[in-house]
Parts: C-alpha cells; sequence; structure tokens
C-alpha cells in the first residue's frame, strides 16, 4: 500500500508542482486519506491520497479482490480567493473515503453527494465524477508478485492484473443540475455546460440554465 501510494504522490507532484498544504483525515474503520493542495495562478487544486490504496470493490462480489479493481484518486480544481474552498478538505476525504465505507465503484459519470455545502456558502453539495486523463495522467502498476494473490476455495491464485490509477476530476454540481442529471444523464449535463459556456472552476457560479 504504501509503495503505491509513493508512485500516485510522486504522479501528482509530477503533473501539478509541490504542494503548498497538505492535510490528514482518518475516518473510523477506513485508511487515512491526505488531502493536498496545489495553486497554479489563480486555480487551486486538492488532490485526495489514499483512496487508491486499495481497489475499490464491486459490492455484489462474495469477496473483494485485495489486488485486482479499479483505483482512484479525486482532483477538484476552483478558482483561488474567491471562497473559503479550504474547507473542501473534509468533504474531499469523505468521498474519496466512500468505496471503503459504502463498497461503491466511484467512476466517470458517477455523483457523489456529501450531505452539506463543499464549504461555507458553497452552492454545491455534490460533485460529477469525470472522466481521467486531462490533468493527470493514468499511473500504471506493475503486476503483483505471486504471492499477492488471493486465497479462494483452500488454494491461492496468482497475483491478477492491476488496473491503473486514474485521477478522476470532480465537477461541482448545485442541487437543480444534481436532480436534472438524475434524470437526464451525466453526459446530458456536461453537454448543456459546455453549451452556456459554464466556469466550472467558479466557487460561487449559479446553477447552468435547464430545460
Amino acid at each position: 500500500m504504501g509503495e503505491i501510494l509513493a508512485l500516485v504522490e510522486a504522479r501528482l507532484l509530477t503533473a501539478l508542482g509541490e504542494p503548498d498544504a497538505r492535510a490528514a483525515v482518518t475516518f473510523l474503520g477506513t485508511d487515512r486519506i491526505e488531502v493536498l493542495r496545489f495553486v497554479d495562478g489563480d486555480v487551486v487544486r486538492y488532490a485526495t491520497l489514499g483512496m487508491s490504496a486499495q481497489p475499490m470493490a464491486d459490492p455484489t462480489a462474495a469477496l473483494a479482490d485485495p489486488v485486482k479493481g479499479p483505483r482512484a484518486e479525486l482532483v477538484l480544481s476552483v478558482r483561488a480567493g474567491l471562497a473559503d474552498t479550504d474547507k473542501v478538505l473534509r468533504p474531499l476525504a469523505v468521498m474519496a473515503a466512500t468505496p471503503q465505507v459504502e463498497g461503491l465503484i466511484v467512476a466517470p459519470g458517477a455523483s457523489l453527494d456529501v450531505g452539506e455545502p463543499l464549504w461555507p456558502g458553497a452552492p454545491f453539495r455534490s460533485v460529477l465524477v469525470a472522466e481521467p486523463g486531462g490533468l493527470v495522467e493514468d499511473l500504471e502498476l506493475n503486476e503483483p508478485a505471486p504471492h499477492s494473490g488471493s486465497v479462494r476455495g483452500g488454494g491461492r491464485e496468482p497475483g491478477g492484473t492491476m488496473e491503473p490509477v486514474r485521477f478522476l476530476p470532480l465537477l461541482p454540481m448545485t442541487h437543480n443540475e444534481a436532480a436534472w442529471k438524475r434524470v437526464r444523464g451525466a453526459q446530458a449535463l456536461q453537454e448543456r455546460w459546455l453549451t452556456h459556456g459554464t466556469d466550472l472552476r467558479d466557487p460561487l457560479r449559479g446553477s447552468v440554465t435547464l430545460d
């Protein structure tokens, strides 16, 4: 786990530079989640570190595989100086802990709702998980050693192929946008944002015009 997180942190630093701050949050029964802050001109980015330590498991699976499965970290980008966005650290850690706590697989197109404003005065309580690969490239992981395989039925299976760590951008949604997305789908909402030139990094923006 430590080796994977070291590689993940190195990838974040290569893509985003040195973080100017970091904080750690630990929830009961979960591994520690760190949130790193990076400043890039008038944009501040928050990236989780710790979500990818374990693969996300299919909640319908009878037994979670300790090696195989999707791995991800979360990245949120907002314009600096317009709101107290540093308070997003705990909500981000809550979202990053979701796979461990609720047994969910976080993937592009999914919604994550923390049930409270992402930061003081924020019109957002939830985010849309976007496609990875733009800001931070996927991190390929080496094949696990044979002894890392899981034990099933009294026998040991060889280690399976490890999926890359994907760095998933988060797009804050207003309450109306989240409700519209549930009906129309993630792609329709993203097309609506694009059509109206919505600044998704504006921490104080209102809802896009919806039908």
